[in-house]
C-alpha cells in the first residue's frame, strides 16, 4: 500500500510538472496530493487541467475558421478609429483586437439598468418587438417571479413566429432544465440547448467544472444586453443562504456592437449543437446593427479555458498598470493571483486611487475567508475597501480614470480569469463611464469603508481562517 501511495504521488508529481500550470497552482497541487495521495489524485484528475474533450476542440476549429472569415466581411466604417479613444483605450484595444481579433466598434447607444425589473422589463419589451430572433445565453435561469414572465414572453414571440433559441449552462440551470417550464418552453417551439453537460461517463475526459458564465440576450440585431443579471427574479433566487438579494447590472446595447455579441452567442451555439446559424444569417452589410446609433465605441472581448484563454487576465493587468489616477472595481469574488495583487499593491503605492467595492456577506464561505486575506496588505498601501451591505453585490466593473471600462461576467477571481467562458464588454466612452462611476458610488453609499486599524483587531481565530483559506487560491 505505501508503494502504491509513493507511485501515486511520484507519477501525478511528473503529470503536474509536465503539464507547466502556474507555479502556485502547481505547488497547491502537490502539496495536496503529498498530504492526501487518493484524494489529491483523484481531486487532480478530474479538476487539475482543462480538458473541454475532443468534440468540443474539433468544433471550435472548424468555428474559428468561419469566425475568422466573419471578421474580415466586418465593414471599415462601423470599426473605431483608434484616434478617437484615449491613450488607454488605444492600448486596450489593440491588446484585445489582437488576442481575440474583436475590434472595438463604433457608433452604439448603451443604457445601463442597475436594478431587476428595469432589467426584466427591458428584455421582456424587446421580446415582444421582436421579429426575426431571440438569443438567450445565461449560466443560471431560475424559475419564479419576473423570470417567468420572459419565458411567457419568448413563448409570445414563438407563436407569432420568431425563431427563439436558448443556451443554458448544465450546472448553473440544472434545476431549471429538468422543470415544467423549461418542458412548456420546448413544447412552445423554443429551442433550447445545454452548455458543457456533465455525466458520469465523461467526467474523467471533459473537466466538470468548466462552466459557461456569459449572460447575453440578442433581439432581432437590433440590441443586446451583456452584464452580470442571471435570468433570475432575487425575491425567488437563493433566499436560504442568508446573504439578501443579489444586486447586478446589464447594459442594452443599440448599434455595430449587437453583431459582436451575437457573434459570440452563435460560435457558443454551434459548440454545443453542431448547427452553423452563421449559414443562416444575411450578409454583415445587410444587417440592421450595422447602422450606427450612437457615440460609444465598444469591444465586445471573449474569454474562456479555449483559444482566448488569458485575454481578460492581460487585459486588466494592462488596465490596473494604465491608470494614471483612479481604479474602481466591483465585483462579488475578490480573489486575486499575485501578479494582479501586486498590480493594484503598485498602482496605489505610486498615488493611484484604488476603491474595491465588495459585498459584505457573500454565498462562499471559503471566498469569503479568502477574500478578506488581501485586505492586510491592500489597507496598508491605501487601497480603500467597501463593503456592500445591502444584499450580494453580483456587478462585475472596473472603471480606469473615469474614462473606459470593463464591464460584464468576469469576477475578479483565478476561476474567471482561467477557467469559465466568460463575456466582458470594453467601454471607451468617458460619458458612459461616468453613469457607472455614479452607479459605483450609489454602491459605496450602501457600504461601510473597512477601516485598517479596526481591521487590524479582529480575532486571532478569522486571521487564521482567512490565511488558511488563501492556500487554497490557487485551486479556486
Amino acid at each position: 500500500m505505501a508503494l502504491v501511495h509513493v507511485l501515486l504521488i511520484v507519477g501525478v508529481s511528473i503529470r503536474i510538472i509536465m503539464v507547466r500550470l502556474p507555479v502556485s497552482t502547481s505547488l497547491a497541487w502537490m502539496t495536496l496530493i503529498f498530504f492526501l495521495p487518493l484524494g489529491g489524485v483523484a481531486a487532480y484528475l478530474l479538476l487539475g487541467e482543462k480538458r473541454l474533450g475532443s468534440r468540443f476542440s474539433a468544433r471550435s476549429r472548424a468555428v474559428y475558421e468561419r469566425y475568422e472569415r466573419w471578421l474580415k466581411e466586418v465593414p471599415e466604417e462601423i470599426r473605431s478609429d483608434p484616434q478617437r479613444l484615449s491613450s488607454q483605450g488605444q492600448s486596450l484595444n489593440r491588446l484585445a483586437a489582437t488576442t481575440v481579433h474583436l475590434p472595438a466598434l463604433c457608433g452604439n447607444r448603451l443604457e445601463l439598468l442597475d436594478a431587476t425589473e428595469p432589467i426584466l422589463f427591458s428584455i421582456i419589451s424587446d421580446i415582444d418587438q421582436a421579429r426575426k430572433f431571440c438569443h438567450l445565453e445565461f449560466y443560471i435561469w431560475n424559475e419564479g417571479g419576473r423570470a417567468n414572465e420572459v419565458a411567457a414572453a419568448l413563448l409570445r414571440a414563438a407563436d407569432r413566429g420568431v425563431t427563439c433559441r436558448v443556451l443554458l449552462d448544465a450546472v448553473g440551470s440544472d434545476r431549471f432544465l429538468k422543470s415544467r417550464l423549461a418542458r412548456q418552453l420546448k413544447a412552445g417551439g423554443v429551442e433550447m440547448a445545454v452548455a458543457l453537460p456533465v455525466s458520469w461517463s465523461s467526467i474523467f475526459r471533459v473537466r466538470p467544472d468548466l462552466r459557461l458564465h456569459r449572460k447575453i440576450v440578442v433581439i432581432d440585431d437590433t440590441a443586446a444586453y451583456t452584464g452580470s443579471f442571471n435570468l433570475v427574479d432575487p425575491r425567488f433566487f437563493k433566499q436560504d443562504s442568508g446573504v439578501g438579494e443579489w444586486v447586478d447590472a446589464m447594459v442594452r446595447v443599440e448599434g455595430p456592437g449587437v453583431l459582436a455579441l451575437n457573434a459570440l452567442f452563435r460560435w457558443d451555439w454551434e459548440l454545443e449543437t453542431g448547427c452553423d446559424l452563421g449559414a443562416q444569417a444575411a450578409r454583415i452589410g445587410e444587417i440592421p446593427a450595422t447602422r450606427q446609433t450612437g457615440g460609444s465605441d465598444v469591444q465586445v472581448i471573449p474569454s474562456g479555458p479555449g483559444k482566448t484563454h488569458n485575454t481578460i487576465y492581460q487585459i486588466l493587468l494592462m488596465a490596473i498598470y494604465s491608470a494614471q489616477e483612479e481604479i474602481v472595481i466591483t465585483t462579488p469574488y475578490f480573489v486575486p493571483d499575485d501578479a494582479v495583487t501586486t498590480a493594484l499593491l503598485t498602482g496605489a503605492e505610486r498615488g493611484i486611487k484604488v476603491t474595491i467595492i465588495v459585498p459584505e456577506r457573500n454565498d462562499s464561505r471559503l471566498v469569503h475567508y479568502t477574500c478578506r486575506s488581501y485586505f492586510d496588505d491592500l489597507l496598508s498601501a491605501g487601497v480603500q475597501i467597501f463593503l456592500f451591505k445591502a444584499g450580494l453585490l453580483h456587478t462585475k466593473c472596473v472603471v480606469i480614470d473615469r474614462n473606459v471600462a470593463l464591464f460584464g461576467s468576469v469576477n475578479l477571481d483565478i476561476r474567471s480569469f482561467w477557467l469559465d467562458f466568460e463575456v466582458t464588454i470594453g467601454i471607451y466612452d468617458p460619458d458612459f463611464v461616468e453613469r457607472l462611476l455614479a452607479l459605483q458610488e450609489k454602491y459605496i453609499q450602501n457600504a461601510v469603508e473597512v477601516n485598517l486599524e479596526a481591521w487590524r483587531r479582529r480575532p486571532r481565530r478569522a486571521r487564521f481562517y482567512e490565511n488558511l483559506t488563501r492556500l487554497a487560491s490557487p485551486l479556486l
